[in-house]
C-alpha cells in the first residue's frame, strides 16, 4: 500500500515502518515544546498524510511517553479519517502535562497504525441474545 506524506519540516526523521518489530509507526514532535504541569497543548507532528479511501489512522501514545515526558493523550485515542488529507491538514497530538516537561524536535511522542474502516453494520433489535451470561461488567478475574 502506498501512502502519500507531506512533511512540514526537515527536522524530523521520515516516517518508516520497522518490519518485524511492530506494525505501529512512530510520530515525532515537529517543534520544541515546554509545558508546565496541568497545561494542555496540541503538539505538531510535522506530517500530513493522504490515507487511502476506506482507511483511517489510529493515533496513541508510545508506551514510554508518560515515563519520559509526563504526558497523557487527552482524547485517549485519536482517529484520523481519510477526509483529513489536504496540504494544510498537519497532524497534531493533544497532550496534557502531568508534570513540568520539555519535548524536543524529533522526540518520538506517539505512534499510529492505518486500519481499514469498519464495514457497514445494520443493528437488529432483539428481546434476547444467544450468548451465555458472564456475570456483568467487571465480573471476571475475581479472587
Amino acid at each position: 500500500m502506498n501512502v502519500k506524506v507531506k512533511y512540514f519540516t526537515d527536522k524530523i526523521e521520515k516516517l518508516r515502518y520497522i518490519d518485524g518489530k511492530s506494525d505501529w509507526i512512530d510520530l515525532r514532535a515537529a517543534e520544541d515544546v515546554v509545558m508546565k504541569a496541568g497545561e494542555w497543548r496540541l503538539i505538531p507532528l510535522g506530517v500530513a498524510i493522504e490515507l487511502p479511501e476506506g482507511f483511517e489512522a489510529h493515533v496513541v501514545p508510545r508506551s514510554s511517553t508518560y515515563k519520559n515526558f509526563g504526558l497523557i493523550q487527552t482524547n485517549s485515542m485519536g482517529v484520523i479519517d481519510a477526509s483529513y488529507c489536504g496540504d494544510d491538514d498537519q497532524w497534531f497530538w493533544p497532550a496534557l502535562a502531568m508534570r513540568d516537561t520539555e519535548i524536543h524536535v524529533n522526540d518520538r511522542i506517539c505512534q499510529f497504525r492505518i486500519m481499514e474502516n469498519q464495514p457497514k453494520i445494520d443493528f437488529l433489535e432483539v428481546e434476547h441474545l444467544d450468548g451465555e451470561n458472564r456475570g456483568g461488567f467487571g465480573s471476571t478475574g475475581k479472587a
